[in-house]
C-alpha cells in the first residue's frame, strides 16, 4: 500500500484515516448542525488535509509538499466529512420536520406518506 502513503500502512490507517477522518466526520457534523453550506466542507478539508500531511511530516519524516499524496490524504478526509455532514442533517430532517420526513437509512429520508 505504498501508492497511500509514503510512511507505512500503520501510519496512514492511524493518522489519516483514524484521527484525520475523526477530526473531518466531526468538522462535518458541525457544519450541518449550523446549517451551513455544503459547499464550505471542502474549503475546511483542504485545512485539515494540509494540517494531516505536516503532523505525517512531523512526526513520521513524511513528504510534505507531494501533491499526490495530499490529494490521497484530502479524497479520504472529504469521504468523511460527507459522511458526517449527510448523517447530521438526516438526523436534523425528520427530527424537527417530523410532520414532513421519516428516515429511510442514516443517510437519507424521504417525504412523509399521509
Amino acid at each position: 500500500m505504498s501508492w497511500l502513503s509514503d510512511d507505512g500502512t500503520g501510519v496512514f490507517l492511524v493518522l489519516t484515516v483514524i484521527l484525520g477522518g475523526g477530526a473531518a466526520f466531526l468538522a462535518g457534523r458541525g457544519l450541518a448542525r449550523g446549517w451551513k453550506p455544503f459547499w464550505r466542507l471542502f474549503f475546511y478539508m483542504a485545512l485539515l488535509a494540509a494540517a494531516v500531511r505536516f503532523f505525517h511530516y512531523a512526526l513520521f519524516d513524511g513528504s510534505l509538499l507531494s501533491p499526490y499524496y495530499y490529494l490521497v490524504t484530502y479524497a479520504i478526509l472529504t469521504a468523511c466529512a460527507c459522511l458526517g455532514f449527510r448523517v447530521m442533517r438526516t438526523t436534523q430532517m425528520v427530527t424537527q420536520y417530523r410532520w414532513l420526513y421519516e428516515r429511510t437509512s442514516p443517510i437519507s429520508w424521504r417525504d412523509r406518506k399521509a
